[in-house]
Protein backbone atom coordinates (compact mmCIF):
# COMPACT_ATOMS: atom_id res chain seq x y z
CA UNK A 1 0.00 0.00 0.00
CA UNK A 2 1.26 3.59 -0.65
CA UNK A 3 1.62 5.58 2.05
CA UNK A 4 -1.33 8.12 1.97
CA UNK A 5 -2.72 7.51 6.10
CA UNK A 6 -2.31 10.47 8.51
CA UNK A 7 0.66 11.32 9.48
CA UNK A 8 -0.80 13.41 12.38
CA UNK A 9 -0.58 16.96 10.48
CA UNK A 10 -3.96 17.32 9.03
CA UNK A 11 -6.31 15.22 6.93
CA UNK A 12 -4.59 11.92 5.88
CA UNK A 13 -6.29 12.14 2.37
CA UNK A 14 -8.06 14.99 0.31
CA UNK A 15 -11.64 13.75 -0.80
CA UNK A 16 -12.21 12.58 -4.41
CA UNK A 17 -14.32 15.66 -5.00
CA UNK A 18 -11.37 18.08 -4.27
CA UNK A 19 -8.68 16.34 -6.62
CA UNK A 20 -8.15 13.31 -9.05
CA UNK A 21 -6.91 10.47 -7.75
CA UNK A 22 -3.24 8.85 -8.26
CA UNK A 23 -2.99 5.59 -10.00
CA UNK A 24 -0.98 3.90 -7.15
CA UNK A 25 -3.97 5.61 -4.19
CA UNK A 26 -6.88 4.50 -6.18
CA UNK A 27 -5.05 0.89 -5.93
CA UNK A 28 -4.82 0.64 -2.74
CA UNK A 29 -8.44 2.23 -1.82
CA UNK A 30 -9.55 0.14 -4.53
CA UNK A 31 -8.04 -3.16 -2.47
CA UNK A 32 -10.13 -1.54 0.62
CA UNK A 33 -13.26 -1.13 -0.81
CA UNK A 34 -13.20 -4.39 -2.64
CA UNK A 35 -12.53 -6.08 0.72
CA UNK A 36 -15.42 -4.39 2.13
CA UNK A 37 -17.81 -5.48 -1.01
CA UNK A 38 -18.41 -8.67 0.93
CA UNK A 39 -21.28 -8.49 3.31
CA UNK A 40 -19.67 -11.24 6.04
CA UNK A 41 -16.50 -8.90 5.91
CA UNK A 42 -18.06 -5.91 6.21
CA UNK A 43 -19.93 -7.66 9.60
CA UNK A 44 -16.62 -8.49 10.63
CA UNK A 45 -15.08 -5.17 10.43
CA UNK A 46 -18.03 -4.04 12.02
CA UNK A 47 -18.15 -6.81 14.67
CA UNK A 48 -14.03 -6.24 15.47
CA UNK A 49 -14.23 -2.28 15.74
CA UNK A 50 -17.53 -2.14 18.03
CA UNK A 51 -16.23 -4.65 20.24
CA UNK A 52 -15.11 -3.79 23.84
CA UNK A 53 -11.57 -2.34 24.29
CA UNK A 54 -11.66 -2.25 20.17
CA UNK A 55 -10.31 -5.75 19.47
CA UNK A 56 -11.70 -8.99 18.72
CA UNK A 57 -10.40 -12.81 19.43
CA UNK A 58 -11.46 -15.40 16.79
CA UNK A 59 -13.35 -17.06 18.79
CA UNK A 60 -15.30 -13.96 19.67
CA UNK A 61 -16.08 -13.89 15.50
CA UNK A 62 -16.91 -17.32 14.17
CA UNK A 63 -19.54 -17.97 16.64
CA UNK A 64 -21.61 -15.31 14.48
CA UNK A 65 -21.25 -16.70 10.80
CA UNK A 66 -22.39 -20.29 9.66
CA UNK A 67 -19.48 -20.29 8.20
CA UNK A 68 -16.19 -22.84 7.82
CA UNK A 69 -12.99 -22.10 10.34
CA UNK A 70 -11.13 -21.65 6.82
CA UNK A 71 -13.68 -19.66 5.51
CA UNK A 72 -13.81 -17.25 8.25
CA UNK A 73 -9.47 -17.12 8.20
CA UNK A 74 -10.00 -16.50 4.50
CA UNK A 75 -12.30 -13.13 5.28
CA UNK A 76 -10.06 -12.14 7.88
CA UNK A 77 -6.99 -12.74 5.83
CA UNK A 78 -8.54 -10.42 3.00
CA UNK A 79 -9.03 -7.71 5.08
CA UNK A 80 -5.79 -7.76 7.07
CA UNK A 81 -3.86 -8.09 3.30
CA UNK A 82 -6.16 -4.65 2.48
CA UNK A 83 -4.78 -3.00 5.09
CA UNK A 84 -8.12 -3.09 7.34
CA UNK A 85 -6.97 -4.83 10.05
CA UNK A 86 -4.30 -6.05 12.39
CA UNK A 87 -3.96 -9.28 14.48
CA UNK A 88 -2.08 -10.43 17.03
CA UNK A 89 -1.46 -14.07 18.51
CA UNK A 90 -1.89 -14.93 21.70
CA UNK A 91 -0.98 -18.28 22.77
CA UNK A 92 -3.57 -20.41 20.57
CA UNK A 93 -5.88 -17.72 19.66
CA UNK A 94 -5.57 -14.65 17.30
CA UNK A 95 -6.88 -11.21 18.03
CA UNK A 96 -7.81 -8.74 15.33
CA UNK A 97 -8.40 -4.39 15.84
CA UNK A 98 -9.52 -2.15 13.38
CA UNK A 99 -6.50 0.14 11.80
CA UNK A 100 -7.96 3.57 12.49
CA UNK A 101 -5.96 5.39 10.26
CA UNK A 102 -7.57 3.05 7.15
CA UNK A 103 -11.28 4.03 8.50
CA UNK A 104 -9.67 7.49 7.85
CA UNK A 105 -8.38 7.51 5.12
CA UNK A 106 -11.63 6.10 3.31
CA UNK A 107 -13.30 7.68 5.59
CA UNK A 108 -11.45 11.70 4.14
CA UNK A 109 -11.69 10.71 0.52
CA UNK A 110 -15.88 9.76 0.80
CA UNK A 111 -16.01 13.22 2.29
CA UNK A 112 -18.00 15.29 0.05
CA UNK A 113 -16.24 19.07 -0.70
CA UNK A 114 -16.68 21.02 -3.31
CA UNK A 115 -13.73 20.97 -5.79
CA UNK A 116 -10.92 22.49 -6.76
CA UNK A 117 -10.13 21.69 -10.33
CA UNK A 118 -11.31 24.14 -12.90
CA UNK A 119 -14.65 23.28 -14.77
CA UNK A 120 -15.50 20.98 -17.63
CA UNK A 121 -13.02 21.61 -20.35
CA UNK A 122 -16.14 21.05 -22.60
CA UNK A 123 -17.10 24.29 -24.80
CA UNK A 124 -20.46 23.09 -26.01
CA UNK A 125 -22.69 24.91 -24.69
CA UNK A 126 -26.57 23.78 -24.22
CA UNK A 127 -28.69 24.56 -27.23
CA UNK A 128 -31.95 25.24 -24.90
CA UNK A 129 -31.84 27.02 -21.66
CA UNK A 130 -31.42 25.17 -18.98
CA UNK A 131 -35.25 25.46 -17.33
CA UNK A 132 -36.25 24.18 -20.43
CA UNK A 133 -34.02 20.85 -20.24
CA UNK A 134 -35.29 20.01 -16.99
CA UNK A 135 -38.97 20.86 -17.29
Amino acid sequence: MSNQLSNGDGPCCPPLSREPLTSDWATDLARMFKALGDPVRLRMLSMIASHQGGESCVCDISPAFDLSQPTISHHLKVLREAGLLDCERRGTWVYYRVLPAALEQLSAVLATESGVLPGSACACAPTEPLQEIVS
